[in-house]
């Protein structure tokens, strides 16, 4: 089968990067990418690509260059449906807030929507590709809804996870480390398998393509991100460690990252991961070992969570302790928002969870991010139900440059690691500050020496 047009359900952080990069690279398949939000698509769409609602370092030329030409974004799901050979989902998983599994299972309405969709408009034979995150055995559910429902149509489902790194997505598409594509053994499934490795294959070496088992590859995923999260809370863990013994997390983490057994990356200790995956993918992760009654995976598991908790409530609660106790009507200014540099994603944000900590100690926060607007800040912490902005009239109140943020502030707390921010005259916003000023860097990003001879007092992760 030569894929000819495609069609992906979901028009957003996975699914529009993913399918740009796509169309990009193969000029001879159309991509269409699909979405109910009316708005997303009105913003894909907006002539300046600047504009576009996503922001990854280089996604807007991309864009620029295939949109128009064979990557179309629309909000007629049905004809795309209609007319794609090649159906990638990817639309959101997010962990259930209600019923069965609530707080750990993945809800997958959206993705039942989308088979049932799927089984409602197709005429013709169809491959499904799973993009979003899944618990394992859901293409089986998938299947079963398609081959059910369907009008007699044959329906090939593959698993095709990402493994995107929000802030480097376009190069991690680019070049990726791996491409793994699950799928039936049957010789139909087979098929199907080296239709989509033929896509990939038009930019991506054939050595990197893994093809396995469907199974496989969704627990592949969920693997991935609790491994790399993993890491992230050992880390935090011997953060903790270092500060009650006088050793440096930083030392330390070079030291075992040059073990070629342990190598360096995510040895960065921090005030806790966030985004998207790692949190959903964890609790999907115990949730699945809890329903096989594999409690002690579950709880090793969970454990990572917990501990990543523990390390964002750590900073918020050494921010008060510093500040003689109290935070009460006393200025925080907040330097980043995001969960990381270089997007504008702010899902599970450290941010979020220190900031509700202070506010319910009366603290007013001040914000400067240079991607996340005041609206997205403020539904943040609408969604956690703080108690901030309506009930007690404290500001949170949002700048256009942290020199402004910064101004008449008690203390500052770097919460994402934007490059701009080691750039910045620390002389002229110590002088703006109330006295004494203090400084608690949760990314470890800034040099504690020259801020600490211009008069800050500093606060580091681990040291």
């Amino acid at each position: 089968m030569k894929i000819t047009k495609i069609c992906c359900i979901g028009a957003g952080y996975v699914g529009g990067p993913t399918m740009a990069v796509i169309a990009q690279k193969c000029p001879h398949i159309q991509v269409t990418v699909v979405d109910l939000n009316e708005q997303r698509i009105i913003d894909w769409n907006d002539p300046n690509t600047d504009n576009i609602p996503i922001y990854e370092p280089g996604l807007s030329e991309i864009v620029a260059e295939a949109r128009g030409r064979n990557l179309f974004f629309s909000t007629e799901v049905e004809k795309a449906i209609d007319e794609a050979q090649v159906i990638f989902i990817s639309v959101n998983t997010p962990t259930k807030t209600y019923g069965k599994g609530k707080g750990m299972a993945a809800d997958l309405k959206y993705i039942e929507l989308c088979a049932r969709q799927i089984a409602k408009v197709a005429k013709e034979n169809k491959i499904v590709v799973e993009k979003s995150t899944l618990p394992v055995r859901t293409a089986e559910a998938i299947k079963s809804i398609l081959d059910n429902t369907g009008n007699g149509v044959q329906f090939q489902i593959l698993s095709n996870p990402e493994f995107l790194a929000e802030g480097t997505a376009v190069t991690d598409l680019l070049n990726p480390d791996r491409i793994l594509i699950g799928g039936d053994t049957t010789p139909e499934g087979e098929e199907a398998i080296k239709a989509l490795v033929d896509v990939y294959a038009n930019w991506v070496d054939k050595e990197k393509i893994l093809t396995t088992n469907v199974w496989s590859s969704e627990l592949s995923k969920l693997t991935a991100n609790a491994f790399l999260a993993q890491r992230i809370s050992s880390i935090n863990a011997m953060s903790e460690l270092c500060e009650k013994t006088g050793a440096d997390v930083n030392e330390v983490a070079r030291a075992i990252g040059m073990d070629s057994r342990i190598g360096p990356k995510f040895l960065k200790a921090s005030v806790g991961f966030g985004g998207s995956c790692f949190q959903k993918d964890i609790l999907n992760l115990v949730y699945i070992a809890k329903s096989y009654g594999l409690n002690e995976v579950a709880d090793y598991w969970e454990q990572v969570i917990i501990m990543n908790d523990h390390q964002k409530k750590r900073f918020s609660s050494k921010i008060v302790q510093t500040l003689y106790n109290t935070v009460a009507d006393k200025k925080i200014a907040f330097l980043g928002w995001a969960f990381k540099k270089d997007t504008n994603d702010t899902r599970e944000s450290a941010a979020i969870y220190v900031a509700d900590d202070l506010i319910n100690e009366q603290a007013r926060i001040s914000v400067y991010d240079p991607k996340v607007s005041k609206t997205k800040i403020l539904n943040d912490l609408n969604y956690l139900e703080t108690r901030s902005v309506e009930e007690n009239n404290l500001a949170v109140s949002t700048f256009a440059s942290a020199y402004d943020a910064c101004k008449d502030a008690h203390a500052i707390a770097i919460l994402t690691e934007w490059d701009e921010f080691t750039t910045y005259d620390w002389q002229k916003i110590y002088d703006s500050m109330h006295k004494p000023a203090f400084l608690f860097d949760g990314r470890n990003i800034l040099d504690a020496k020259k801020l600490e001879s211009i008069g800050f007092i500093y606060n580091g992760i681990g040291s």
